[in-house]
């Protein structure tokens, strides 16, 4: 059934490169090999009875070795490559049964895709790069640049509208190519291992520039890979291809927690988990806790009960206000004093979505457990220090 929150369904989907590709699909449900099938008919199984789902607004990730189809999927999505059997619904429509009028109309207005390679126009300047799409679409032209030069901004380009791609950088080239693929305000982005041509650094720069800009326009994403580590990163959901067949899907933490065969505990196995698992993996909410209309001997006695030596202090609407600790409430306790006059403030905040790897340093320099509050400073949840190293085994 289809789901509300489904922006992508995709059903049974085989594609089979030859002269008759429909001639070769009882071998294949038979079980043959794309060995076999290749060396007896010259047809090349891509992908097999593949289905999943992208939710609205998530990055789903497609990750695989070299030859496991999962460039083929990708261009099974924007009908690059036309499927030999299966459905892809895109809002409940099934694009496959499009003409060339509507599928036309939705490779322009639904779907944009990012190339490895870039592909700009050597003889264009970037403005004019990113405007292609919106040019093609008869925009009328002092509305294509104004959503041209908007989109470079988005992207962290302004001021080289009027340069051309050779003076730019690879990682400026892809960021133009991200550019215009948001020029047309597409519902659904398709990025095929966009920055593996990248140099490291480069290519880490573009990772996080991706996700502050999902952050603010929520595109549904799906985002081919071969890196374990960028796709743990990047990805809400991964699936992992193999053979033309899907292995695997589910979030980074279930992969890594739960790989469904050797295969794919073998494939994640030298998975970087400090780059990729996050504050709210590991966090979780204390036992214990005092809340500010309460005094020392609340939080002594809390302390107490629970077999701790500190504890954090929140309001009822449970903001952090500070942290006491089971010396300062014994002495405050005898002194008469209130607990805001005791309240500590040097120790560790971070937001949920905070790597691990940023977490290493402060577990060494902290006496405290890391508190992990929203943007209202509302508190989530606590890292203690051994969280942070039990997760890197």
């Amino acid at each position: 059934m289809y789901s509300m929150t489904t922006k992508l369904k995709i059903e049974n989907l085989t594609k089979v490169f030859g002269r008759n590709p429909k001639s070769v699909m009882k071998k294949i449900r038979n079980g043959i090999s794309k060995e076999a099938i290749l060396k007896e008919t010259g047809h090349t199984v891509g992908i097999y009875d593949v289905s999943l789902e992208v939710k609205k607004g998530e990055i789903f990730v497609i990750m695989g070795l070299s030859g496991s189809g999962k460039s083929t999927l990708i261009r099974c999505l924007n009908m690059l490559n036309i499927p030999t059997e299966g459905k892809i619904f895109i809002d409940g429509e099934n694009i496959v049964e499009y003409n060339k009028v509507k599928l036309r109309e939705f490779r322009q207005k639904k779907v944009a895709m990012v190339f490895q390679h870039f592909g700009l126009f050597t003889h264009r300047t970037i403005l004019k790069n990113v405007e292609y799409g919106l040019e093609v679409r008869g925009i009328p032209k002092e509305e294509r640049q104004k959503i041209a030069t908007n989109n470079l901004l988005i992207v962290g380009l302004e001021g080289y509208e009027n340069q051309y791609p050779r003076q730019l950088s690879g990682g400026m080239r892809q960021r133009v190519g991200l550019a215009r693929a948001l020029a047309n305000d597409p519902d659904i982005l398709l990025m095929d291992e966009p920055f593996s041509a990248l140099d490291p650094l480069i290519r880490r720069d573009m990772q996080l520039e991706l996700l502050d800009i999902q952050s603010k326009l929520k595109k549904t994403i799906v985002f081919i890979t071969h890196d374990v580590n960028e796709a743990f990163k990047l990805g809400d959901r991964v699936a992992v291809m193999k053979d033309g067949v899907i292995q695997q899907i589910g979030t980074p933490e279930e992969i890594l927690e739960n790989p469904a065969s050797d295969y794919i505990s073998n494939f994640v196995q030298d998975v970087d988990k400090s780059r990729i698992l996050q504050a709210k993996n590991i966090m979780f909410f204390p036992s214990s806790l005092v809340f500010l209309k309460d005094g020392p001997l609340v939080a002594m006695k809390e302390m107490e009960r629970s077999g701790i030596s500190s504890v954090f202090v929140v309001d009822n609407d449970r903001k952090l206000h500070g942290l006491v600790t089971v010396d300062d409430a014994i002495n405050a306790v005898k002194e008469r004093k209130p607990l805001k006059e005791i309240l500590i403030k040097n120790y560790e905040t971070v937001d949920p979505d905070t790597y691990i790897q940023e977490l290493i340093p402060m577990t060494t320099s902290s006496r405290y457990p890391i508190a992990v509050l929203d943007h209202n400073d509302k508190l989530l949840g606590i890292i203690p220090r051994v969280s942070v190293l039990s997760a890197l085994i």
